[in-house]
């Protein structure tokens, strides 16, 4: 009990404590846990995600101070929310990211049921409505939730839990499967189509499609499911279920001269403002279209307007790259994927960002009809960027169970 020799009969260093077990070796184990943890994030997908928060944010300040000052108030008050709803995401993001696969399988129709909630609160007395469309819940402190954004998502998981939890012999779902996931996606697609939000409803359905395409349907099945989708559209169009001022945007997509100062004009402005940018661009914050506030909504739906404006042909260019690189990982991601619901869960989200960029940027530069939808990580919003961030986190979901699995 008295001076306590080191084992082996080695005598100590000076000026070095002897190691006690569970000192060192402990601190070392947390160490190496949490850079393993960190090494099982992709991190490409990360930095091109960063990449394009700071480009949105950037080009949102661009586009909204100009009407700020006009208006006297704070010309960074919408670039200081796009920040902090940036830091919002990327927590959201870490989250579920660290929630695991598993939980979210599980959690799927918790989750999908309360996206459901989100859509019915929207019709309700709760619900305000904004250029003809109810579909913003007011939130305190000037803040708004747009549950349709999230509804993407929910689709795309609940679509994953039941498509991906057959146990056939080949993997397929069969009719029952299917007709599950058409019945569970049908209430979130009748419900934003009847906010309206015509564009969001589409992509929905494309969605769950695709899904089902991707789970390996049988062709007899597919070919029913694209004979009822046929029925479906001629009905909506015999029935004149649509808004006039869908069939207006439709009619102005047709023949761009046929209103130009109407309904034609925001995309006629917008293809201007691309023209006006050249290769390079006119610079930052030196739009002349955009200070002029010529292009409506240029700080959300026609924000890929302004990046071809002041950031010219490179500017957008490296977006659309930025955009690529996000969709591709997580195509590799589902490709690597150790279950059916990674594999699908994943499949969704890379056609959900490659679908709506596409629109996004298509109606701007006039390849597709005008429709609600945001540019991925870029345009002004929280609901948007925060549905985005969290579609990232499901993906970082399944790469960490496949890097799990393979350690």
């Amino acid at each position: 009990m008295g001076n306590s020799r080191p084992a082996l009969g080695v005598p100590p260093i000076r000026g070095l404590a002897p190691v006690h077990p569970g000192g060192s070796s402990a601190v070392l184990g947390r160490v190496s846990g949490r850079t393993a943890r960190l090494r099982q994030f992709d991190w490409i997908l990360l930095l091109a995600v960063a990449a394009l928060g700071l480009f949105g944010a950037i080009l949102v300040w661009s586009a909204s101070r100009a009407a700020l000052l006009q208006i006297g108030a704070d010309p960074q008050a919408d670039l200081k929310k796009q920040l902090l709803y940036l830091v919002i995401g990327v927590i959201l993001m870490v989250a579920v990211a660290l929630f695991g696969l598993g939980r979210l399988q599980t959690w799927a129709p918790l989750i999908y049921g309360a996206t459901l909630l989100g859509l019915l609160a929207v019709l309700s007395p709760l619900g305000v409505s904004v250029n003809g469309a109810r579909a913003w819940i007011p939130l305190p402190g000037g803040f708004e939730a747009e549950p349709s954004e999230y509804a993407k998502l929910g689709l795309i998981l609940i679509t994953a839990a039941i498509l991906g939890g057959v146990h056939t012999r080949d993997r397929r779902p069969g009719i029952g499967a299917v007709a599950g996931a058409i019945a569970c996606a049908a209430p979130a697609i009748v419900l934003v189509a009847a906010e309206p939000a015509l564009g969001i409803a589409v992509l929905l359905m494309v969605l769950l499609l695709s899904m089902i395409v991707i789970a390996g349907t049988r062709l007899r099945w597919l070919a029913l499911l694209g004979g009822l989708a046929g029925v479906a559209v001629l009905a909506v169009w015999q029935l004149h279920l649509l808004k006039s001022y869908q069939l207006h945007r439709l009619t102005a997509f047709v023949n761009p001269a046929s209103d130009p100062t109407g309904t034609g004009y925001s995309a006629t402005q917008a293809k201007i403002a691309i023209g006006s940018g050249g290769l390079l661009g006119q610079g930052l914050f030196h739009g002349q279209l955009v200070a002029g506030n010529f292009v409506p909504e240029q700080h959300t739906d026609f924000i890929f307007a302004v990046a071809g404006e002041e950031l010219g042909f490179a500017g957008a260019a490296v977006i659309i790259l930025l955009l690529g690189i996000v969709v591709v990982r997580a195509l590799v991601i589902a490709a690597r994927a150790e279950n059916q619901f990674g594999m699908l869960l994943a499949s969704g989200i890379a056609i959900w960002f490659g679908l709506q960029a596409f629109i996004n940027i298509g109606m701007t530069i006039g390849l597709v009809p005008v429709t609600g939808l945001p540019l991925p990580f870029i345009s002004y919003g929280g609901s948007a960027l925060f549905a985005d961030f969290l579609a990232v986190g499901a993906l970082q979901a399944v790469h960490r169970h496949h890097s799990v699995f393979r350690q």
